[in-house]
């Protein structure tokens, strides 16, 4: 058993790869579902085993081939992404159940299989960003899970699903030209790839060389940045999120931009420790406008959506604007704040496109008219709605609520009443698009469509239930989410002073 344990970072990449080759070769639906469902599991299940041996003994670092670092591609684990490999592999795990009659009903039969393999094959690509610690091999299971979210976009019935796969296949692209060619500029000044190595080498780098370490951190920041749909760097994701099936939605909403801003973050980590001499590009000052922008320019779109789709996709935006805004204040509250926001988002997130995803199934449309009065039909799917909702604003007894605690007072430390009245104001703007659904659904006569609406199968409604369960667990017990945040920021500040 002991000598399983030890390959656990390897596994953690290699079962989903390996699951994803099956699946594709197979090309069967339910053999696909099959796999998925039991690959997703027991990911979740090392992933709160590596999160346990970290918090037991620190770091792991896992040298693929027996090539030591920086030489050979090392696996790193320390307590941050232990945290970001606990929250991909657990919403993918929980969503998965939800996927059986969903993805028959929203792809067609012949490509359900393929569906399946590009799921399991994006599960890799994020599951790899986050574990390694090799700049390249990053960039690596970056194009990974961004060619086969392009596929999963593109299996949406909607000819539109295509038009979306296309917009980010552009955009991420770009993306990822910008990544490579930062960490190119990073490696021609310091000679390695290890991201540990980088750190230690750029505190020894000559100073006619910092100009191009500034422009590998532009470089870096403007390609990630188009990975993570920050504002104004955002053109793909409403489409995306609108068009592709709603498993894929729910699970790319709850993982693949929380993953690119954790990749931000770990890069900003190591670039300013280093050498704290590139704090003075005021990267954070850029973040914090950016930031503010997208919380209230996409919060006020997202009010005037009427496709719930794409109005959660807005929001997302903004609360991508949020997760930002506390890494750009910098201090351990905000960054607290900007790591639990990051968790607490994607269950909430998941939770509201699982929601769209079941009431899609009973009526074929997530336009709002059409969900008038689809609550009593629906209770416990559109209650789960309410209550994720409600965790969206911030109310409290919610998960959000707790995350934008942590920001108000990091915001507070940072800027005073300003930035908290900021974070406040548009928080209400949330009030306004959730609340209009809340009212439509519940208060308003059913629509024609809403008449016949009935609960979902088991299968689909215990997923939402349990997503929409934990946004109030983790609003009462923050012990997995605000302490263990608390000690990665903790861990990252140390590093950079």
């Amino acid at each position: 058993m002991s000598s399983v344990q030890a390959h656990l970072p390897a596994l953690q990449v290699v079962l989903p790869l390996l699951g994803s080759l099956f699946a594709g070769f197979v090309r069967r639906e339910a053999t696909g579902f099959a796999l998925a469902l039991a690959v997703s599991w027991t990911a979740a299940v090392i992933s709160a085993v590596l999160l346990w041996q970290v918090l037991q003994g620190g770091p792991i670092s896992y040298h693929l081939g027996g090539w030591p670092p920086p030489w050979g591609i090392e696996y790193r684990i320390d307590l941050l992404n232990a945290f970001v490999l606990l929250l991909v592999a657990w919403v993918g795990a929980v969503t998965m159940p939800f996927a059986r009659r969903s993805v028959a009903f929203e792809v067609d039969e012949g490509r359900q299989g393929w569906f399946y393999c590009m799921y399991l094959l994006c599960l890799t690509g994020l599951l790899g960003i986050t574990v390694t610690g090799d700049a390249f091999n990053a960039f690596v299971f970056l194009e990974i899970s961004s060619l086969s979210t392009y596929v999963l976009i593109a299996l949406g019935r909607d000819r539109r699903a295509l038009l979306s796969a296309f917009q980010y296949l552009i955009m991420g692209t770009i993306g990822a030209t910008f990544y490579v060619i930062g960490v190119g500029f990073l490696y021609l000044v310091t000679g390695s790839l290890n991201m540990v190595d980088i750190a230690q080498r750029l505190g020894s780098v000559p100073l006619e060389q910092t100009r191009a370490v500034a422009v590998a951190v532009a470089f870096l920041t403007v390609g990630i940045s188009l990975k993570l749909a920050l504002f104004p760097l955002h053109v793909w994701l409403p489409n995306a999120y609108a068009y592709a099936p709603s498993l894929a939605t729910a699970f790319l909403a709850g993982t693949a931009t929380k993953v690119a801003v954790y990749l931000l973050v770990r890069f900003f980590a190591v670039i300013l420790a280093g050498s704290p001499a590139f704090g003075p590009l005021q990267l954070a000052d850029v973040l914090l406008v950016l930031s503010i922008a997208a919380m209230f320019v996409a919060s006020a779109i997202a009010v005037f959506e009427t496709n719930l789709k794409r109005m959660l996709a807005y929001s997302s935006l903004a609360q991508i604007g949020y997760i930002t805004l506390g890494i750009g204040i910098a201090n351990q509250a905000g960054l607290t704040g900007a790591i639990v926001h990051l968790f607490n988002h994607a269950i909430m997130k998941a939770a509201l496109f699982l929601v769209l995803g079941a009431v899609f199934y009973r009526i074929g449309s997530v336009k709002l008219h059409d969900l008038a009065g689809i609550g009593p039909k629906m209770p416990l799917t559109m209650a789960a709605f309410a209550v994720a909702g409600f965790a969206l604003i911030g109310t409290p007894g919610t998960s959000g609520f707790v995350s934008k605690w942590y920001l108000a007072v990091g915001a507070f430390g940072h800027s005073g009443w300003l930035l908290v009245l900021l974070i406040v104001a548009s928080s209400l703007i949330a009030v306004v698009y959730v609340g209009r659904v809340v009212e439509v659904v519940w208060f308003r006569p059913p629509s024609p469509l809403a008449e016949t609406a009935r609960e979902v199968p088991p299968s689909m409604l215990v997923p939402i239930l349990v997503l929409a369960g934990a946004t109030i667990w983790f609003g009462i017990d923050t012990r997995l989410t605000a302490d263990l945040a608390g000690k990665a920021a903790a861990m990252l500040l140390a590093a950079v002073r």
